[in-house]
């Protein structure tokens, strides 16, 4: 039986979780009081403002263990840009393997629905991706690449990575990670990629 106390953080690992399987609009609050066997009085002592409050630290809770990895793989490839993406393709495979093609990412599922719900959460999301852009773009800055390239390269890096996860999840495999690192190596090793 879990601990009272644990209600909340429950709730916020059970709504990140349904977020990125099913999304906003079709998870109910009803779905995630039962998956995460926290109490109704409970919740909204945790949550005063509801839904919105509950994404608002699923979202802050996915953003943070996101950063963390990229920041983990950055400091373990330090000065390579290569290894970083190849590292970074291998972490985001692995993890749709590992939730069998169920898990999209938490930012692109909501914010293909919030901005015609809720503004807050809206740019909380666009902070999340900014934040994220940030990091790899401080990698490749770390490697050589003139700001002007770290930025449009690290904003690149996203959206692909957005993408594949798009695809990998639809084709339930994880050879759309495997084609980007491939073009990358192709792409980053031409003699006019040269600073």
């Amino acid at each position: 039986m879990p601990r009272k106390t644990d209600a909340r953080a429950r709730a916020i690992a059970t709504a990140e979780r349904l977020f990125r399987i099913q999304g906003y609009t079709a998870t109910g609050l009803t779905q995630i009081l039962d998956e995460s066997g926290a109490p109704k009085g409970s919740f909204y002592f945790h949550f005063p403002r509801g839904k919105a409050q509950l994404a608002e630290e699923a979202i802050d809770n996915y953003i943070a263990q996101r950063i963390a990895v990229l920041r983990t793989i950055s400091s373990s490839t330090t000065g390579d840009a290569l290894k970083f993406v190849h590292q970074i393709f291998k972490s985001f495979a692995a993890e749709m393997v590992a939730s069998d093609f169920q898990y999209g990412c938490l930012m692109q599922n909501l914010a293909n629905e919030l901005p015609a719900l809720d503004a807050e959460l809206t740019q909380r999301v666009a902070r999340g991706f900014a934040d994220s852009t940030q990091v790899i773009a401080e990698h490749f800055r770390g490697c050589g690449f003139a700001a002007a390239r770290a930025s449009s390269s690290a904003a690149a890096l996203v959206a692909a990575l957005e993408g594949a996860r798009t695809i990998a999840r639809l084709e339930r495999t994880p050879a759309v990670f495997e084609a980007l690192a491939d073009v990358t190596v192709q792409r980053w090793t031409a003699p006019d990629c040269a600073e």
